[in-house]
């Protein structure tokens, strides 16, 4: 996620720069045909990494997908840097649920990588989505950035399967049962904030209402998970009770 945030313009090259460590062998051709990838190379050279740092974001400004600066505390920026932290919070969830043997630490694995989807739409705000800011590469970046209906549905089934194994709420549960279930629980609490960054920019029109919609889902999902591995860890939950002043 934090591709697009990191040093300003950092993230427009991103793509670029990625797509070429990545697949080295169709970087380029020679006239005969040759690609770089399989044209011996000099022991000598050694290929150019690029810095992690590129300081164009020293003034507090940061580029969007659409090559736009705005201020890195601009609401844009708020939601795809809380987007990232809630990826973080459920990729230190996933540790913990792994060594447990948890089946559905696969499908948080797939929910982070909609995450860094949904983080493409954020930073394609449409407000600024014009012909005359895209050039080709940002073109080519930006076309992932729409977000569909279909990962919705996804949580909605995965929240069914899971609520049909436990026992119904009958009280108001605290983030408790064990270390899955309370980092889970974590998760859920960033994903709330997440969709509270989110929510002002459906309403202004800056980006697709199913990403506020996915969210909204997922904290449904990962409370559900929460309570799934605290019953298959075979941990006790615990009640909320209201504070006696007598006490």
């Amino acid at each position: 996620m934090a591709v697009w945030v990191q040093g300003g313009r950092r993230g427009l090259r991103g793509c670029l720069v990625a797509s070429r460590l990545l697949c080295p062998r169709f970087q380029s051709r020679d006239p005969q045909g040759v690609e770089d990838g399989d044209r011996p190379q000099p022991s000598s050279k050694i290929p150019k990494i690029p810095k992690i740092y590129t300081k164009t974001g020293d003034k507090g400004f940061s580029s969007t997908f659409t090559g736009e600066r705005r201020p890195k505390d601009d609401q844009v920026f708020e939601a795809v840097g809380t987007t990232d932290e809630l990826s973080s919070a459920i990729g230190l969830a996933m540790e913990l649920i792994a060594e447990k043997g948890h089946a559905f630490a696969e499908e948080l694995q797939k929910i982070q990588c909609t995450l860094q989807d949904i983080g493409s739409a954020l930073a394609t705000p449409r407000s600024s989505a014009r012909e005359a800011h895209l050039s080709p590469l940002l073109l080519d970046c930006a076309e992932h950035a729409a977000f569909q209906a279909g990962p919705i549905l996804e949580l909605e089934r995965w929240i069914d399967k899971y609520s049909d194994q436990l026992p119904p709420l009958s009280a108001f549960i605290l983030p408790s049962g064990g270390k899955s279930s309370a980092a889970l629980h974590l998760c859920r609490a960033v994903c709330r904030r997440a969709e509270r960054r989110v929510v002002p920019l459906v309403q202004r029109g800056e980006t697709d209402a199913n990403v506020a919609k996915f969210l909204n889902r997922l904290s449904d999902y990962l409370f559900t998970v929460a309570r799934y591995a605290a019953m298959t860890e075979g941990n006790q939950e615990k009640i909320y009770k209201k504070n006696d002043p007598s006490d």
